[in-house]
């Protein structure tokens, strides 16, 4: 598979995840409505069956890694008719919640992991993928390293953040700063799109096809106008 392919692929990915933006502006229908829903609706649905209450399931999908706050934003505002505001708040903290851990522990986990074959497999593969799309974080560090987990993208966010910083030796106090920032501009674009509704699915669309055309482009020039 060639650098345009992947890239395709990968934006397709990213619009495929994007759809968490589109349900803004609908309401949360009874369980005897069948419609289509985005990943965070459904996991929303299924704490809400299990008895934990909006707030509790706002911060829980928060935490979760590539859903994050882009889903939890969306599900607390269209789905749940919670006050933006309290959204907004119970994202951020759930989205930091793991971060600390992650900074902490993964040099000891992967350490250990990675003396078996399989383990050793799959932190090589994370490594190198978070190494790849954070290459600007090295650069820039604060600046790059905020700007990284404040686009909300489905390759981007304070998990994949958390990990690049590890990576490139950020020091935890800054690291969890930095992610702070990011994940608090994450959350007011997020809110605004999800306020926005089908307008802010709209602006998120053209934005993820501005940056797909973008990538396309570049990666064209970089192969010499070969495909």
């Amino acid at each position: 598979m060639n650098k345009i392919t992947r890239t395709i692929l990968l934006v397709f990915i990213a619009l495929l995840f994007s759809n968490g933006w589109t349900f803004a502006g609908e309401n949360f229908q009874g369980p005897e409505e069948e419609h289509e829903m985005h990943r965070g609706e459904k996991i929303a649905r299924w704490m809400e069956d299990k008895g934990l209450g909006r707030t509790a399931s706002v911060a829980a999908i928060s935490t979760l890694p590539i859903v994050e706050l882009r889903g939890a934003i969306p599900v607390g505002i269209a789905a749940f008719g919670m006050p933006w505001w309290k959204v907004y708040l119970v994202a951020v903290a759930g989205n930091m919640l793991p971060i600390p851990f992650i900074l902490l522990l993964l040099g000891p986990v992967s350490n250990f992991l990675m003396r078996f074959s399989a383990g050793k497999k799959f932190f090589d593969w994370l490594f190198a993928r978070t190494r790849k799309k954070s290459a600007n974080i090295e650069k820039y560090e604060a600046l790059g390293l905020t700007l990284f987990v404040a686009i909300p993208l489905p390759v981007t966010g304070g998990w994949t953040g958390a990990m690049a910083a590890f990576l490139m030796g950020i020091p935890f106090g800054k690291s969890m700063l930095y992610i702070l920032m990011g994940v608090m501009i994450a959350g007011v674009v997020m809110t605004i799109l999800s306020l926005l509704g089908w307008a802010g699915a709209f602006i998120a669309g053209a934005v993820l096809l501005a940056l797909a055309v973008g990538t396309i482009l570049k990666s064209f020039k970089a192969n010499g106008g070969n495909i």
